[in-house]
């Protein structure tokens, strides 16, 4: 029987569509305009909200699936879908920044809350081990925001000079650039494919090394043949078992998920679903995977975020209180709540402070792991299973696999992502 032909009127896919058209969820042609019709999960929520009667996690979930399918923007062939979590951060960073400028204890009150909700948040996702543009969607808002105030409600005050302004402008720009960089490739693996993907060079040595003790013990013709029928996959599945046993202790081994054999410090990363050479951590102010091809992008990132974030709240300090330190003027500045361009800003600086903070400690620690050799998934599993040597309180965890010298250390870090296929003896022995 032939298959039947479906109309092109009847395929909305096959149709064209304007700009304010798209497929829904349910594969039926739907319009922006039309977004608040019949949904039938929306209004029974409502209804048994305005009757105080609970909503079942069901329904939530299938709300928000609605939602995230049906906020969309206009576009060129097609209406495109809005992700629905970097929205808060556009909608409540302004209005609370300008709330807790109105007073002294509600700038308390935000500021302590602000990073309470953004780590609740970050459990919540991570626990759950979703992708989330929120933090991306913070930062980058967080960024644009803070500029936006120094060049309204600082800068016409006439203490900051344009070259001063044009270096703190390249500062962010050059942030912009890093976190590009840091948003490419961390050093994906490739899964291979079942029969035209061939093994890598130091598998292929393996496995030819296998095949010629196999010979020198004269193996009959049922081993041979069993060899023979393999697939790839039993190919890679048995070189990560010869890699594991061989005297080298080659630190090999199969991933099922991904179908391949990853090299020594990949892991796989079960938020982004793949593994990723030389995985230190999964990074969500990036939405990423921080690995070989990107961490130094990522450590670039946090040197110029850090000296720029210093910069910007030295000068609006010096601004708004004159004649003081920058350390006594975060805790002591009498009459900065006077008139709301001063409180505003003064605003932004504590709230760029906790930031800088935050972002000072990552990167205190990424050096110190970089000095060790050690990448953050390997800290977590040797604090696991109680193999690392902890100093400073816990601060310094040495696992004592990799390390090979402070100096040396640090080298091997700035040759990272030159050679993605080829790494030192140290790394797989």
């Amino acid at each position: 029987m032939k298959p039947v032909k479906k109309n092109k009127a009847e395929d909305p896919e096959l149709e064209p569509l304007c700009c304010c058209e798209y497929i829904d969820q349910n594969g039926q042609k739907n319009h922006v305009a039309a977004c608040l019709c019949d949904c039938q999960d929306l209004d029974e929520g409502c209804d048994r909200w305005i009757t105080c009667k609970s909503v079942q996690p069901e329904t939530c979930e299938r709300i928000m699936a609605t939602i995230s399918d049906r906020l969309r923007v206009p576009w060129l062939r097609g209406a495109k879908k809005v992700n629905v979590s970097i929205i808060p951060p556009l909608i409540l960073l302004p209005i609370l920044l300008r709330v807790a400028s109105w007073h002294f204890l509600l700038g308390v009150v935000v500021l302590t809350s602000l990073p309470v909700l953004a780590l609740w948040y970050y459990y919540l996702t991570h626990r759950r081990k979703e992708q989330t543009l929120f933090f991306l969607s913070l930062g980058l808002f967080s960024l644009g925001y803070m500029y936006y105030v120094f060049l309204q409600e600082v800068v016409p005050k006439g203490r900051v000079r344009p070259t001063q302004l044009g270096l703190l402008t390249c500062g962010l720009l050059l942030i912009l650039l890093a976190l590009y960089r840091a948003k490419k490739n961390p050093g994906y693996l490739r899964s291979p494919a079942s029969n035209d993907r061939s093994l890598s060079s130091s598998q292929m040595e393996c496995l030819n090394t296998q095949g010629q003790e196999k010979t020198k013990g004269s193996p009959g013709p049922e081993s041979s043949g069993g060899l023979n029928n393999r697939t790839p996959k039993d190919d890679l599945k048995g070189s990560s078992r010869m890699l594991a046993g061989s005297p080298t202790k080659v630190k090999e081994d199969w991933c099922a998920k991904c179908q391949l054999v990853r090299p020594a410090r990949a892991w796989h990363c079960r938020i982004c679903g793949i593994c990723v050479r030389r995985m230190d951590h999964h990074c969500v102010w990036i939405n990423s995977c921080v690995g070989e091809s990107n961490h130094q992008a990522f450590i670039l990132a946090l040197l110029v975020f850090l000296l720029t974030s210093v910069y910007g709240i030295t000068l609006t300090l010096d601004t708004i209180c004159r004649d003081r330190s920058v350390f006594t003027a975060l805790f002591y500045c009498p009459g900065v709540y006077a008139n709301h361009s001063s409180a505003l800003s003064f605003t932004c600086v504590w709230y760029s402070v906790i930031i800088t903070a935050g972002m000072a400690y990552i990167f205190l620690i990424q050096l110190i792991n970089i000095s060790y050799n050690v990448t953050e998934r390997e800290v977590q599993q040797a604090l696991r299973q109680k193999t690392g040597r902890r100093l400073l309180c816990g601060l310094i965890v040495d696992t004592g696999q990799y390390n090979r010298g402070f100096l040396r250390n640090w080298l091997q870090f700035s040759t990272l992502g030159t050679h993605p296929f080829h790494h030192p003896a140290e790394d797989i022995v």
